[in-house]
């Protein structure tokens, strides 16, 4: 093989790298990948909602508890009251069941039943059981106190929530006064219907009203 075949061949895989190399600047150029603007990945992480943290029970709707207190009925406190009896007893000095003794819980500090063990958020609420925190409770204790361990689902009956309020306070050895507004309202409305005097007949005499201030008899202690 002469020097002239030998060049051909040398020039033909010269031309054949040239090509080569001339692709692959080509293509680079073409699909180069863009440049991050930070070096690493990005991981989509999905975030979860965080659960909103229970705030303080908000008063129940409706009648405030002065006022239905001025209708509320001891007797049929009474009879509402006999669901609590499956967890409480009621009497004086009957002690604990599952939950504390209800004697004389009206004005009573917040879990502070002697010898009864109270769920800690129970003893973190404070303060005391006073007409308008009974009403709270009694809607919905778990709302009201979240963590508590009263299984009672509540009474959503405003009225059977201010008789039951009534014969516990009643059942006392100290019953507290009740609020003005039930002491100065009357006690029900008279039922419907016509209520003239016939003709011919006379009024009866107008009754002394009590006095304005004047404390509601105490009901005796059960």
């Amino acid at each position: 093989m002469d020097s002239f075949e030998i060049n051909k061949i040398l020039g033909a895989l010269l031309g054949t790298c040239l090509v080569l190399l001339a692709v692959h600047i080509a293509s680079g150029a073409i699909f180069a990948p863009a440049a991050p603007a930070k070096p690493g990945y990005v991981v989509e992480v999905k975030q979860e909602q965080q659960p909103a943290q229970p705030g303080p029970a908000a008063a129940p709707a409706g009648q405030p508890i002065e006022t239905l207190l001025a209708s509320a009925s001891i007797e049929r406190g009474t009879e509402v009251a006999k669901q609590c009896e499956l967890c409480h007893n009621l009497g004086k000095g009957q002690g604990a069941k599952i939950g504390p003794d209800l004697y004389g819980v009206v004005g009573r500090k917040v879990a502070s039943e002697p010898g009864f063990n109270y769920s800690a958020p129970l003893k973190a609420k404070g303060g005391t059981w006073t007409f308008d925190a009974l009403n709270t409770w009694l809607t919905n204790p778990r709302a009201d106190v979240p963590g508590t361990l009263m299984t009672f689902a509540g009474l959503p009956n405003e009225h059977q929530r201010a008789d039951v309020i009534a014969y516990l306070n009643s059942n006392s050895d100290h019953p507290l006064p009740l609020p003005k507004t039930a002491q100065n309202q009357p006690a029900a409305n008279p039922p419907a219907g016509n209520n003239n005097p016939p003709a011919g007949a006379k009024s009866p005499p107008a009754a002394a009203a009590p006095a304005a201030n004047a404390p509601a008899p105490a009901a005796p202690a059960k």
